[in-house]
């Protein structure tokens, strides 16, 4: 069921991860609102490592909007592209992170689904890094998040959150694309 909280978090939510697909520099605070209020949805429903990743995106939004604001010495950073090897290099240390994260969960708390949850946490950080420095590949990172979390919520009888990961991974191929068109511009 539903709760109000949950409702809240999920309009917060759409309203920054549709803002950041447009590359609108208001994604970051209103990205913060939802963080606070997800904390809570997410540790009524012990997905533990989805309320350490509410802590870093708080500390991520503040910077990230920082980025954003002033750039490198005052001007914009311009989306860009991320090596290959250092993608590579990227994804594997992220994977090896959420084993860690999820093992430390499973032994230790009463988490539901540590793994899953455990390889939510380690994209959206690796993700929100790349957007927080304008890199395209984020959307391949969010992408891969919300492939993870929509059954993961559903589980969890967090529905509204399940449909609003859904409209996310849309979201994520039209930011996608949409970066994409700005960076051949640039």
């Amino acid at each position: 069921m539903m709760s109000t909280p949950e409702l809240a978090a999920c309009g917060s939510y759409a309203a920054s991860v549709w803002l950041a697909a447009r590359n609108n520099v208001h994604t970051w605070w209103i990205g913060l609102i939802g963080c606070v209020l997800y904390g809570w949805v997410f540790f009524e429903a012990k997905l533990y490592a989805d309320v350490t990743l509410q802590v870093f995106f708080i500390v991520s939004s503040i910077l990230g909007w920082i980025n954003w604001v002033k750039g490198n010495q005052g001007a914009e950073v311009p989306i860009r592209r991320t090596s290959q090897q250092l993608g590579i290099t990227l994804v594997v240390l992220s994977l090896l992170v959420a084993a860690g994260y999820a093992a430390l969960l499973h032994r230790f708390t009463d988490a539901w689904s540590p793994w899953l949850d455990s390889l939510i946490l380690t994209f959206s950080v690796l993700a929100q890094f790349m957007l927080m420095g304008r890199r395209l590949e984020n959307w391949y990172a969010w992408l891969v998040v919300n492939t993870i979390a929509v059954p993961l919520y559903a589980a969890r009888e967090l529905y509204f959150t399940a449909g609003l990961y859904l409209i996310f991974w849309f979201n994520a191929w039209y930011g996608l694309y949409r970066w994409r068109r700005e960076l051949a511009q640039q």
